[in-house]
């Protein structure tokens, strides 16, 4: 079996070592400085700025050393590893929205994040394209705007550091898209919170050390009668489940959480009581547009896996580039993610000047999921029988890529989002 190894073709490996896949990876980052960023394919983008550029060009050096080594080891882990934590706080690329007096950068500009998540994306990673967003981008922002200064101070420096490591908590067993189905309960014991229930799918769930948690403390009142909660791994009665055996996203941690009588201080509710379901409608937005632009992203790297692959693959004694269905698809897939990219730039634009709604966002994590999934699967098919082989690239983002339309919302959930808007 051929194996490929900077542009040069072998035949004396069935399979891509773990040390050929890493020199594989690091490739595609060196390939795409040229052809991916800032001017995918020729296509000018005009959102970044020269600082922006900077900032980009660290991450990338960052990626490329602490990252893609190690990828593979954390698949097989389950999770990324907690030194791996560390050393993103220790560069300054986790909460960098956090203000300076939390131990964040208090940069408010969304397009620093948008770097991150693309950058990641691009590396082909997908666990941690996930994992590290999630904490800074979905869950930080929650204890941000709705917490209690007290509750502030005592886990947004930590999680700036990487000490603690965040998720949000809101699929149950039996409730997952419809949020008001919930069953988790928070009664109100008059200096405390007791809580009780179980989560499931919860992304960084078995290496969490604080978890915002959606439960009822009303269930007489529907979506009115939920509230949000801060609950950290020194709570006597939460556990953990071991993580999932998952279809793909193996370096990504993600377990069932269970909550039996957990004591939850007052100072660990997130805004007012009842108001958990407006303020998860509030923020989906940023975390929809996350999901996009990793899908971007991801959809990227697997088409510049490709590009590679077909220049050097040979059939009927020429390169498989050079035939006519090979060279179409490429095309339609480059048009395609061009047009999603700049589509992405936009709402970034948008949501930096705080115009970004709950439908754009939707729309977006609609198109671009289902995007990335054709992208994999015709990425997939070009690669013929290697491209189902998991050392290659894009059986792991095939792989990977499935899921994006099924959490933070389904795209079911997304095209009803849409149409209440149109239909107003």
């Amino acid at each position: 079996m051929l194996w490929l190894h900077f542009g040069v073709i072998s035949a004396n490996s069935w399979q891509l070592s773990e040390e050929r896949q890493v020199c594989l990876l690091t490739k595609i980052l060196f390939l795409k400085t040229e052809k991916l960023n800032p001017n995918m394919f020729g296509l000018h983008r005009s959102l970044f700025t020269e600082e922006h550029d900077l900032f980009r060009q660290s991450v990338r050096d960052f990626i490329a050393r602490e990252i893609v080594p190690n990828n593979s080891q954390w698949e097989k882990d389950k999770m990324v590893s907690r030194e791996s934590w560390l050393k993103f706080g220790e560069n300054g690329f986790l909460g960098m929205q956090a203000p300076e007096e939390l131990g964040g950068l208090n940069i408010q500009d969304f397009r620093y994040n948008a770097i991150l998540i693309e950058e990641i994306g691009l590396s082909g990673c997908s666990g941690p394209a996930i994992g590290y967003p999630l904490h800074s981008d979905i869950v930080m922002p929650y204890i941000l705007h709705y917490a209690t200064e007290e509750a502030k101070k005592k886990y947004i420096p930590k999680m700036v550091t990487g000490e603690f490591i965040g998720a949000v908590a809101m699929t149950e067993p039996g409730a997952g898209s419809d949020l008001q189905g919930m069953r988790s309960t928070a009664e109100d014991k008059g200096d405390h919170y007791l809580l009780n229930g179980s989560k499931t799918f919860i992304t960084n769930g078995y290496l969490s050390d604080v978890v915002v948690v959606a439960a009822k403390t009303d269930p007489s009142k529907g979506a009115k009668g939920i509230s949000l909660f801060l609950v950290d791994r020194d709570m006597k009665g939460f556990s953990k489940g071991v993580p999932f055996e998952k279809v793909g996203l193996h370096a990504q941690d993600t377990c069932e959480l269970f909550f039996e009588d957990v004591k939850i201080p007052k100072e660990n509710l997130l805004g007012k009581v009842g108001d958990g379901f407006k303020y998860l409608m509030t923020e989906l937005a940023q975390e929809r547009l996350v999901v996009a632009l990793s899908a971007v992203a991801l959809g990227e790297f697997m088409l510049m896996s490709t590009l590679d692959y077909v220049k050097q693959r040979r059939a009927f004694g020429k390169p498989i580039s050079d035939f006519q269905n090979t060279r179409f698809k490429l095309a339609e897939m480059t048009a395609a993610l061009e047009q999603g990219r700049i589509y992405c730039d936009y709402l970034v634009q948008l949501h930096n000047e705080g115009k970004l709604d709950s439908a754009m966002a939707s729309a977006a994590k609609y198109n671009m999921t289902e995007l990335q999934c054709k992208v994999a699967d015709e990425c997939v098919q070009l690669h013929g029988g290697y491209g189902y082989m998991w050392e290659y690239p894009v059986a792991r983002g095939w792989a990977d890529a499935r899921v994006q339309r099924i959490y933070a919302g389904t795209n079911e959930i997304m095209k009803e989002l849409i149409a209440r808007k149109i239909l107003k």
